[in-house]
């Protein structure tokens, strides 16, 4: 049973004084403040009052799955001709920090579904292909993963070893990825793969009951522990010509959809930061130690105020991203910067809003450890922090770190 200050948080999550302190929302269009309104309000009625039961079994709430569909939050700013909702991508991004905000591994599960799998077939496919899968996808009557990472190949996934060999009209993949999400139940997955002729990543979209697909949830995880991430096994596993993806032809053409997914990770972390601060400013209101609320003391103001800088330099951050990529701006080395610093950052404000609930900070009642928890995975995956500094380094040095 939770106590009333546990209550309260749940009650007011999201409506602490001052996380909006630079006037954010004054930035936003009338339809990116609507998908603010709409994402909160599902997050807070739907998802927050189950989601710490899911996480702490490890399971995914299928049922929320059908509640998301009918939002008609499956929409970016390239893929409205494919029966996703318009939108810009500042509003795609507002999507994934109020998700976020409440829980990443919801998030995670749309983001997968949205920046790798419906966008690796909208960059790299055929207009065939586009219009094929990406329809019913968006709709949510078909859910997508993303297979690149392997057992031996994280960072240095440019290496990847899983093979494709063509035969007559078909493609015959053999190797084995780590870390998929979703890929334990998805409809499709799209894998990433070495020509044996010409050695370079070709993509290819296999369906779930391929006899040559084999996936094995991960278990054990500390982090995301709702996403069904997987281990992968591709044994002879046959897929069509019309499966492969036309455009894809080196691993560049997939770091294209890896560049989009940076940014989604820089709001993730955002929303993350936001959740973490607004329950330790409500927490240090109303919980009283020596015979006074904590917010009276020197150190935790100086803490709250820590975290309110991080906090509103991501949201800065995040919002000028969205805008360059609405403009056609956006180059690698900006969306490598933004996911470095908003996951780094992220991670320390979850990490400080722990200390200052003190022992209810290890507890799931007050949330915060959830997000801790899980930021310890947006600071690895879609690149790892410390590799976001490298292509940063090379950038403005002139310089590679790499070998």
């Amino acid at each position: 049973m939770t106590d009333p200050i546990t209550e309260k948080l749940v009650d007011n999550i999201g409506r602490a004084r001052g996380t909006d302190y630079f006037l954010m929302k004054e930035q936003l269009k009338p339809e990116e403040a609507e998908i603010l309104r709409q994402v909160r309000e599902f997050g807070e009625a739907e998802v927050l009052p189950i989601v710490n039961s899911y996480w702490e079994r490890g399971e995914f709430p299928f049922e929320l799955v059908p509640k998301i569909a009918a939002l008609n939050l499956v929409g970016d700013h390239n893929m409205r001709d494919y029966g996703c909702r318009p939108m810009s991508a500042v509003g795609a991004g507002l999507v994934m920090m109020e998700l976020s905000r409440i829980d990443s591994s919801i998030a995670t599960f749309f983001a997968v579904h949205l920046g790798l799998a419906m966008q690796s077939i909208n960059l790299l496919g055929s207009e065939e292909q586009k219009r094929r899968y990406l329809p019913a996808m968006a709709r949510f009557e078909k859910v997508g993963a993303f297979a690149l990472t392997e057992p031996d190949h994280g960072s240095d996934s440019v290496a990847l070893e899983a093979t494709a060999r063509r035969e007559g009209n078909e493609w015959v993949i053999n190797g084995r990825k780590r870390w998929p999400g979703n890929a334990v139940w998805c409809d499709y997955i799209v894998v990433y793969a070495r020509d044996v002729v010409d050695k370079q990543v070709k993509a290819f979209v296999v369906e779930k009951d391929n006899p040559g697909y084999k996936a094995t949830k991960i278990q054990g995880k500390i982090s995301l522990r709702m996403v069904q991430n997987a281990d992968i096994t591709l044994t002879d596993c046959r897929v069509s010509e019309d499966a492969r993806l036309q455009k894809c032809n080196s691993f560049k053409d997939c770091a294209k959809v890896l560049m989009g997914t940076r940014n989604t990770v820089a709001w993730a972390s955002l929303g993350n930061a936001v959740a973490a601060y607004e329950i330790s400013l409500t927490y240090a209101q109303r919980r009283t130690q020596f015979g006074r609320p904590i917010a009276k003391s020197q150190m935790i103001q100086s803490m709250l105020v820590n975290m309110l800088g991080d906090v509103t330099a991501m949201q800065l951050y995040c919002i000028r991203l969205g805008r360059l990529i609405d403009d056609g701006k956006l180059e690698e080395t900006m969306a490598a910067l933004a996911k470095y610093y908003c996951s780094v950052k992220a991670r320390e404000v979850c990490r400080m809003a722990r200390d200052v609930l003190g022992g209810n900070g290890i507890t799931l009642d007050f949330h915060v450890i959830r997000h801790m928890c899980d930021m310890e995975s947006l600071v690895t995956y879609e690149g790892t922090a410390e590799i976001q500094s490298l292509i940063v380094g090379r950038d403005i040095t002139g310089h590679s770190a790499f070998v």
